[in-house]
């Protein structure tokens, strides 16, 4: 018997469902923000209190879990709707971005208005997400679902190390 039953199957749909969002990723215009929103509020409600020096290892652990599920969910989802790295795939976004704020605990904590620094890095991850400069662009490349989710990792890394520039220049300039 093919493995192809099981892509085919109920459970190839609750994958899809998953690496979608459901209606997040298939209803809505412009899937990609409707994620990326979505792992910003994964962030702030979830993520946020472990991204310190005292929790990292349970923060980077969750996040690990995620992405692994993530490049599961979503090779599934290429197979069951059929199509190389489909757009209603978001789940790829909803774990990318955390990452984005990794290492700024303290900036977001102490600022004086930290909403300034989602929108920063949320507008830096869009950016990097849909341009795919830097190599970003190749790693589509790899095959199945980690090739829908590391490219995402990678911008979520460049505009954390943006962030990370642009704290160090405004504490410079003080």
């Amino acid at each position: 018997m093919k493995a192809s039953w099981f892509f085919s199957g109920p459970a190839g749909g609750a994958f899809t469902a998953l690496a979608t969002l459901g209606p997040l990723g298939t209803r809505l215009p412009a899937p990609g923000t409707w994620g990326s929103a979505a792992g910003l509020l994964l962030y702030s409600a979830g993520l946020a209190p472990f991204n310190n020096a005292q929790r990292w290892t349970v923060f980077l652990g969750v996040l690990l879990a995620l992405v692994l599920l993530a490049i599961i969910s979503s090779a599934i989802a290429e197979k069951f709707l059929q199509k190389k790295d489909p757009g209603c795939v978001i789940i790829d976004e909803v774990v990318a971005m955390p990452l984005v704020f990794v290492g700024l605990e303290n900036v977001m904590r102490h600022a004086q208005q930290p909403w300034i620094w989602f929108l920063l890095g949320f507008g830096l991850f869009r950016f990097f997400d849909i341009l795919k400069p830097l190599g970003i662009k190749q790693l589509q490349k790899l095959p199945g679902g980690l090739g829908i989710v590391v490219d995402d990792l990678a911008a979520a890394a460049a505009a954390g190390l943006v962030l990370h520039a642009l704290h160090f220049g405004i504490g410079f300039l003080r």
